[in-house]
């Protein structure tokens, strides 16, 4: 069973195909302004290396930047109305509160307070007033907002004002896109009310995205159906994807770790990811990116949906290299200028990839344009970068125990072949497109993550049902019914609630079912 995997970066588009365990073929083509050219250009390339038939194709799998670009940059973000079910509590943080000004102006400031909510087992705060919601309602429209975000405090406990909200919404408003909190985010009222308004400010564009990307799939002759990466690791379809624009933010790194996982062969390891400018590392635990267990800032807006704990830092292979008070390299870099700017492709600016190939760690470009670079120099960088690097596995790490580290990405040739703090250096073949391998073999999932009454001797029982909860939603999400295993079980007990209870989160993964050629091929 072909498939066909694209991750869309901020310099490359890269795309590879894979037969079952083998990767038939791989290219790389630079990310155009308009995104799909790039990707038209990358399909084009594998079919000169490997002169495959499109209609052999049984999957195409694409993780793009769209999205968090638009949200970063404050543009192409749809009037949405934030409407929270909480009154007469959290009137004291009201929606948006926590914003910065150009993305409330960007999404029009449209923030109202409902009376509802409830309390952390399911009881009411207040009862849904259903004339006070239809004049919110009203109001929001003639304001100018096209799309809505609905929270109610504890709704992943007890949803029922949501989804009444979005009942009315579609009897008023017919066709008006809504996003729903308990659907998007986790425990955690202002963090998973965030995550809702980013998701309500995109479903215009993710319309547009979708729309264009299915475009481009067929216009190459490929009918496969297509999916989009999610933050964990996992597909959506694009239906999905249309709904929950916001589930791709973190799908690079994301894609990076699992194509790691995959080459090398590692379930539970540090993967370094190199790019142009910065160096990505996260934790493979059980071969899925450890998520981060705290709130995560995306374009300085606090949310609480998943996302993969990943430490950057600014060394890259276009980092500018400095004299400046001893070598420095980073945080400066040329990024996708590396071809025009770096010493050995013409340039002015030396650069780590310079480095590189002045050690003869790399053959790229002209070697004999840094042949003239101090060798003192070229080694005092090296260090900088390795000392770098060993600083921000040892932050991931938790343990002391040595960990396993895999380098990929096109500038992991920076990544020296011992790190203290790591037992190997693995660098695998194809390291250069694991992102787009990450896309490639991308799995489906579901996931609980809610408070639970844990009575005594009844905790056996209660996983059980959460376990089964995670597994029926994957299959509900495509997962093959045969092949899906729950690969991560957290309890944290809230001892400062009554009636013992224990938040309780549980992720289950299958393998994607494409109907009988999925089922005959298995």
């Amino acid at each position: 069973m072909l498939r066909l995997g694209i991750d869309v970066g901020g310099t490359n588009t890269d795309a590879v195909l894979i037969d079952g365990n083998r990767v038939l073929a791989a290219t790389k083509a630079s990310t155009s302004p308009d995104v799909t050219t790039g990707i038209v250009t990358a399909i084009a390339g594998l079919k000169e290396a490997s002169d495959f038939a499109p209609a052999s194709v049984a999957a195409v799998m694409i993780g793009t930047t769209h999205f968090i670009n638009a949200l970063v940059e404050g543009d192409r973000l749809a009037p949405t109305a934030a409407i929270r079910f909480g009154l007469p509590a959290t009137s004291a943080l009201p929606p948006l509160v926590d914003w910065p000004d150009r993305l409330r102006t960007a999404i029009g400031e449209h923030s109202y307070l409902c009376h509802g909510g409830h309390e952390y087992d399911g009881a009411r705060i207040a009862d849904f007033d259903e004339r006070e919601f239809r004049a919110v309602l009203e109001q929001a429209a003639r304001a100018g907002a096209r799309s809505f975000a609905i929270s109610s405090v504890f709704s992943p406990v007890n949803a029922e004002f949501e989804q009444r909200a979005a009942e009315i919404i579609a009897e008023e408003l017919p066709g008006c896109p809504i996003s729903l909190s308990h659907e998007i985010g986790r425990m955690g009222l202002l963090g998973r009310e965030n995550a809702t308004v980013i998701n309500a400010a995109l479903r215009e564009l993710a319309e547009h995205v979708t729309a264009g990307l299915t475009r481009t799939v067929t216009a190459a002759g490929i009918s496969a159906p297509l999916f989009l990466s999610q933050n964990d690791g996992t597909l959506m379809d694009v239906d999905y994807a249309r709904r929950y624009p916001v589930a791709t933010f973190a799908s690079g790194p994301t894609n990076s770790m699992r194509g790691a996982a995959f080459l090398s062969r590692q379930t539970d390891c540090a993967v370094m990811d190199v790019g142009g400018t910065t160096t990505d590392v996260g934790i493979l635990q059980n071969g899925f990116p450890r998520e981060a267990s705290t709130d995560v800032a995306v374009a300085e807006v606090q949310t609480n949906f998943r996302m993969p704990d990943v430490l950057s830092v600014g060394i890259g292979g276009g980092s500018h290299v400095t004299r400046d008070g001893g070598p420095r390299v980073g945080p400066k870099s040329v990024g996708s200028r590396l071809t025009e700017r770096a010493l050995v492709f013409g340039g002015d600016q030396l650069t780590a990839t310079d480095l590189a190939v002045a050690a003869g760690l790399a053959d790229i470009g002209d070697a004999g344009r840094v042949a003239h670079v101090d060798k003192d120099l070229v080694r005092a960088g090296l260090d900088h970068i390795a000392d770098r690097m060993t600083e921000v596995v040892d932050r991931m790490r938790i343990s002391a125990e040595p960990v396993p580290v895999v380098a990929v990405g096109g500038g992991s040739i920076l990544v020296p072949d011992r790190l203290a703090g790591a037992s190997t250096v693995v660098r695998p073949e194809h390291y250069a497109v694991a992102n787009a391998i990450g896309a490639a073999i991308a799995e489906v999932g579901g996931e609980v993550d809610r408070v639970f009454s844990v009575q005594p001797g009844r905790r056996d029982a209660v996983l059980d049902e959460a376990r089964q909860e995670a597994v029926d939603r994957a299959v509900a999400a495509g997962a093959r019914p045969g092949s899906v295993r729950v690969v991560d079980i957290e309890e944290v007990p809230l001892a400062y609630l009554p009636g013992n209870a224990t938040r309780i989160r549980v992720k289950a993964v299958g393998e994607l079912s494409l109907g009988d050629l999925g089922d005959n091929d298995a």
